[in-house]
């Protein structure tokens, strides 16, 4: 038996057989070219990049009516990279230089390109080198006459063991067939990721070595929950964990129940739960987990995707769509939050000792008001289409929340310059994750319509922790006396002037935590769609009354493992919650 621990992906658990899909494995031929050649060579590069956008044209074709929403859009963008022409003048560059076949020159310039990605610090670049791979291996394909193996062909039930799994291999495999996904490389933001959770199929990624555990046969298990994936587990692990799979299958569909009631306390007292997304692709999981609207949409995606930063129409189109998915539901669009770390593709980039604490969020949007002021008059443009809400990122002081309204001013009047409509009155918040801002949320509750108290930061700032550096990780702890004040007093400032709170850091979909937030007064809780039916349920369980006294308890205790045990017991004993605090 072999336990491995990686990233979840997607949530669920799943047991089955494994099935390793190995893809990679072919060699390039590498042979002199002639001069008189070349053009022949040329010639044979043009036909496969034509033969490979035909293919992905159909693949879209083909699954546009079956996967239920768009997550195949990413094809459009392996489109683009086929028909770059800066692309296509490397190649033949590369080939008068270097004088050999196109099949050899073709993958030497991609596996360049794919390493200067992969090194990138930032997690988002580095795994947009998946959709280049998946798009020279598809011309190389036709330049070596290969025939590509399809997913779409599987007829058992397995479990997808895999290196790196290719969008277009994820979007056309049979989903009906697997039932999970473990995989050596990704991360949460990759497009296998991404589409595990628009299937709902378990999903570990980031397992580094499973490919060379696990064989093909072999009985595995995928908690998702956990980021854990156990592979010829002994006959103990097996049936413990087939007694978890029935509970949560059990528990899956107990929950299902409540995606049409209203996240209301036993004392009447109604709660927002809205949901947290990466891309317009994941409204349809919001909408089936019942969640009440989108109270953290992050808008990177449309500066980060292979074709270039998107411009203001495509941004106008991807916030009309989702506000309208929705239906009316509220939805919060996070602007820009990147810089430091996280880098924009074809921007300068400034190397920084401390990204986490530099140029970043609105630092680095008041220093591009060009990019700023494109993605506001897109926004306040769909906001004719639905209730739709701005809220900027990483306010450390009211100067910055000034800054911020005076350039949401200036693209208002630029949109009425060219008689564009928008809503007067768009609702816009801040969003509170750094200990100033939450000090100081007396004055700046006075200058916006709503906060959105972002945890993961806010804990991060609050202890001064890394929550990415395993040797202090254990110190990131959410019921750090310290950081429940800080939001206490958050929500109590918010209240006292008269606008609402919502919570979009992981804290907010956290069942340990939901009744001591409720407790606190937070009137919208925003999370991962498949949070929403467990914290509802504990709200349901739950009084107001009941949660201000526990609140109340907790508040006077100096510690977080004394605060974590009194909640744990408190939750056990009063309501026999299992399986919320595990």
């Amino acid at each position: 038996m072999r336990e491995l621990t990686g990233i979840s992906a997607s949530p669920g658990i799943t047991i089955g057989t494994a099935f390793l899909y190995i893809d990679d494995a072919f060699t390039v031929p590498r042979y002199d070219v002639d001069e008189s050649d070349l053009e022949r060579e040329y010639e044979r590069f043009e036909e496969a990049l034509e033969k490979a956008t035909q293919e992905i044209i159909e693949l879209k074709d083909q699954t546009s009516s079956s996967v239920g929403g768009n997550e195949n859009n990413f094809l459009d963008a392996h489109i683009l990279m086929i028909q770059d022409p800066d692309f296509a003048d490397q190649i033949k560059q590369n080939l008068k230089g270097k004088k050999k076949n196109v099949e050899w020159i073709l993958q030497q310039t991609i596996e360049g390109v794919i390493n200067k990605l992969s090194s990138s610090q930032d997690s988002y670049i580095s795994e947009r080198s998946i959709d280049l791979h998946d798009v020279s291996k598809r011309v190389l394909n036709h330049l070596m006459y290969r025939e590509r193996i399809s997913l779409a062909d599987l007829s058992a039930e397995v479990i997808l063991v895999t290196h790196n799994l290719l969008p277009s291999d994820a979007l056309a495999m049979n989903t009906r067939k697997v039932k999970g996904i473990a995989m050596d490389a990704g991360g949460k933001t990759s497009h296998t990721a991404i589409l595990a959770r628009a299937f709902e199929i378990p999903a570990v990624l980031g397992l580094s070595a499973v490919t060379s555990i696990a064989r093909t046969g072999d009985t595995i298990i995928i908690d998702g929950n956990r980021g854990k994936v156990i592979v010829d587990p002994d006959e103990e692990t097996l049936k413990t964990y087939e007694e978890i799979l029935q509970k949560w299958q059990q528990r899956e569909v107990q929950l299902a129940t409540l995606n049409q009631l209203p996240a209301e306390t036993q004392d009447g007292k109604h709660i927002l739960l809205g949901a947290n997304i990466e891309v317009p692709e994941e409204t349809d999981a919001v909408i089936a987990h019942g969640a009440d609207g989108i109270g953290l949409f992050r808008s990177e995606f449309l500066f980060m995707q292979p074709g270039g930063v998107s411009d203001e129409e495509q941004q106008y189109e991807a916030y009309t769509r989702v506000v309208k998915s929705v239906e009316g539901k509220p939805v919060t669009i996070r602007t820009l939050d990147v810089g430091g770390d996280k880098a924009i593709p074809g921007f300068e980039q400034h190397s920084e000792k401390n990204p986490i604490l530099g140029w970043r969020a609105v630092r680095f949007c008041f220093s591009r008001t060009d990019l700023f002021k494109i993605q506001l008059r897109a926004i306040l443009r769909a906001s004719v289409h639905g209730d739709l809400r701005i809220m900027f990122p990483m306010i450390s002081g009211v100067e910055e929340v000034d800054r911020a309204l005076e350039l949401l001013e200036e693209a208002r009047s630029e949109c009425r310059e060219k008689g564009q409509p928008f809503n007067e009155d768009i609702p816009v918040g801040i969003m509170i994750e750094v200990p100033s801002a939450a000090l100081t949320s007396d004055i700046l509750a006075r200058k916006v319509d709503f906060f959105s108290i972002g945890t993961n930061d806010l804990i991060q700032y609050t202890i001064a922790v890394d929550r990415g550096n395993e040797r202090v990780a254990y110190l990131y702890e959410p019921f750090h006396p310290g950081v429940l004040r800080l939001i206490k007093m958050v929500i109590d400032n918010a209240h006292s002037a008269g606008i609402p709170v919502n919570m979009c850091g992981e804290m907010a979909g956290d069942p340990i935590a939901t009744v001591i937030l409720l407790g606190m007064g937070l009137d919208v809780f925003s999370m991962s769609s498949f949070s929403i039916p467990e914290v509802k349920q504990i709200i349901r369980s739950t009084s107001m009354m009941e949660a201000e006294e526990l609140v109340g308890e907790i508040m006077e205790m100096k510690s977080y493992r004394e605060i974590d045990e009194h909640v744990r017991g408190w939750m056990n004993a009063g309501y026999n919650l299992e399986g919320y605090t595990g």
